[in-house]
């Protein structure tokens, strides 16, 4: 008998009873193994999306995890006839738990669903009334993770660590993020179930998407689809399943999306069962993310939840964090918090804006955050979407420095030339917290310009100089990338992410530099060390340090207060390639010391390390 026989009857007779009770009314389903997807499967009432009982709010499962002396409740969420995604059915009596293991080893669970008005947003343990299979218990063994490569499953869950970087649990590897921050309403997707754009607005507004153009289809990427990747319905799917497949071949490994842009720009993003509810949602919708938010996670993508934008922060309870906003978080919670790469962004240019003084306050976005903490029992990386100027930054952030439920600043910075220091800024506030962020570029402007088209803007220079390397160069977590409104291929009607193929090639090779050559996560943004340059400096002062020049003179300088010899190398940030010998080779501190030039074609910029 085969290895793949012998498990596969081992599964079959852990599925078909061989657990006491009332487990043969549950099955577990998905890969056994640490760090994959295992879906607890319960039958439950015979409910629907519109029935009068509420079976999104008015019930709560939860199953408990134990292994040893580690144990964890996932909450569970309505899923229809169990195969939405397939049949788009909004009714049956199948509730589900996604649980993906952190150890190996033999795990049991204990199942808790109860039915009470609201309960799934009560804070009252002794609330509730048992349902179905309500206490049904059983065991399952894991074994470790066959995964390699880019595929998350190989590294362990993303998380956040208390320092700059992420890191993956699993294997201890660090990650630089190398994102797309468009299109914003990348779920946008036509062969999504109940996806299409809301209002009949006539009048297309500059920034805004076009109420007489089609939602995402994503028509290039057809042909990037590959024979076994995921469809459903046939053969929807290749769209934006091939575009996920293009974006990982050019080493972007996160998504910006929002998934609330109700009343917002784009106005066609929603996880309910109609745009105008609030309280129930969209089984089948739901369940083809789901497809979509696997593959990504495969292929290494991390995916980045806007969980709103700024025109509508206060639609859910006015703000606050009540029954709305509690129970749209707790349904993204049970349903997509098992993934091992999400950042939980509170939302797009979260706080009052020049043109609207309602937006969300410091208490509200505390409330919000914590709650968010409190319903996803996975290790969260929370974190906030500023607005682009100086001010509101300042007066947004600032009280929220040292709390302990953000992770960090999604820094949205509209002038270039200012992303090194902003970044630097926020850096160096937040590490004299007890709680430092990750900070991270994740949307540039100027906003109607962005990252232009290959086609408008071949070279990315100013991007490539100040935007890219400027943001690394400070210590940032990593960046995405923002497409300006007024070209081909823009924010919110992109359709072809080729349209900057060239840029994605010049990303990777910053990624790849910082990744493979550079100990990053003990280097900082020291750019008072370099003299003779308007360059970027980023060191480890005694043991490296790397510097960004615009366009190297011969007259950089930087200050070494070391008695010590430093080699010099040079390294291309526009193609990349091998290490370049300078005019200098070595020098000896400490001082200040000429570092030379690349001993070849100088034009453009070039980045030098000394160690």
């Amino acid at each position: 008998m085969t290895r793949l026989n012998l498990t596969m009857m081992c599964l079959l007779l852990l599925f078909s009873g061989c657990i006491s009770g009332e487990q043969e009314k549950v099955t577990l389903s998905g890969e056994l193994m640490q760090w994959h997807k295992i879906t607890l499967t319960v039958p439950g009432p015979e409910t629907a999306e519109y029935d009068k009982t509420n079976p999104f709010l008015d019930y709560r499962l939860e199953a408990t995890f134990t292994t040893g002396d580690f144990s964890i409740s996932i909450p569970g969420f309505y899923a229809a006839d169990g195969n939405s995604a397939e049949t788009s059915a909004a009714e049956g009596n199948q509730w589900q738990v996604r649980f993906r293991p952190p150890f190996a080893g033999k795990w049991t669970y204990t199942v808790q669903f109860l039915e009470g008005k609201n309960i799934a947003v009560s804070v009252n343990p002794d609330y509730g009334k048992p349902v179905g299979p309500n206490g049904t218990s059983g065991s399952f063994e894991v074994s470790a993770s066959d995964k390699t490569g880019n595929d998350f499953r190989s590294k362990g869950r993303l998380e956040y660590n208390g320092s700059r970087y992420l890191r993956f649990a699993g294997n201890g590897e660090w990650w630089i993020k190398n994102g797309a921050d468009s299109p914003e309403n990348f779920l946008a997707y036509a062969g999504f179930d109940q996806t299409y754009r809301y209002g009949e607005q006539s009048v297309e507004r500059e920034g805004e998407a076009n109420p007489k153009a089609h939602i995402h289809q994503y028509e290039p990427h057809v042909k990037d689809w590959k024979e076994g990747d995921p469809v459903w319905q046939g053969d929807k799917g290749k769209g934006i399943i091939g575009a996920v497949n293009y974006l990982a071949s050019k080493g972007i490994n996160s998504q910006y999306m929002l998934t609330m842009n109700i009343i917002g720009d784009g106005k066609d993003v929603w996880p309910y069962s109609d745009h105008n509810e609030r309280y129930r949602f969209d089984c089948s919708k739901l369940d083809q993310w789901e497809m979509v938010f696997d593959h990504m996670q495969k292929l290494g993508i991390m995916l980045h939840f806007v969980l709103q934008e700024t025109e509508n922060e206060c639609l859910l309870d006015m703000g606050h964090t009540e029954v709305q906003r509690k129970l749209y978080l707790r349904e993204l919670a049970a349903r997509f918090g098992h993934h091992l790469a999400v950042t939980w962004n509170l939302g797009e240019e979260n706080g009052p804006a020049d043109w609207s003084p309602i937006g969300q306050t410091e208490p509200q976005k505390r409330d919000m955050a914590s709650y968010l903490r409190k319903v996803n029992p996975y290790p969260s990386f929370i974190v906030l979407h500023t607005h682009a100027d100086d001010g509101k930054q300042d007066a947004y952030l600032t009280p929220l420095l040292g709390f302990e439920n953000l992770d960090g600043a999604s820094m949205q910075i509209g002038n270039p030339f200012r992303i090194n220091q902003r970044i630097k800024t926020w850096i160096d506030r937040s590490s004299a917290t007890s709680h430092p962020w990750v900070v991270c570029l994740d949307e540039l402007g100027p906003h109607w310009q962005g990252i232009m088209p290959d086609s408008h803007d071949p070279g990315h220079d100013t991007v490539r100089n100040h935007a890219l390397w400027g943001a690394l160069m400070a210590g940032a977590g990593g960046a995405e990338w923002y497409f300006g409104y007024r070209y081909p291929h823009n924010d919110l009607e992109l359709e072809d992410f080729r349209s900057r193929d060239l840029w994605w090639d010049q990303t990777a090779v910053a990624t790849r530099f910082f990744m493979e050559h550079l100990p990053f996560t003990g280097m900082e943004g020291m750019n008072h060390l370099l003299e003779g340059s308007q360059g970027y400096c980023f060191a480890r002062p005694g043991e490296i340090y790397a510097v960004y020049l615009n366009q190297p003179t011969g007259n950089e300088r930087i200050n070494l207060s070391e008695a010590k010899e430093f080699s010099v190398s040079w390294f291309d940030p526009r193609e990349g390639g091998e290490w370049v010998e300078g005019t200098i080779k070595k020098v000896t501190g400490p001082g200040k010391v000429l570092i030379g030039m690349p001993g070849q074609d100088v034009s453009g910029d070039w980045v030098a390390i000394l160690r």
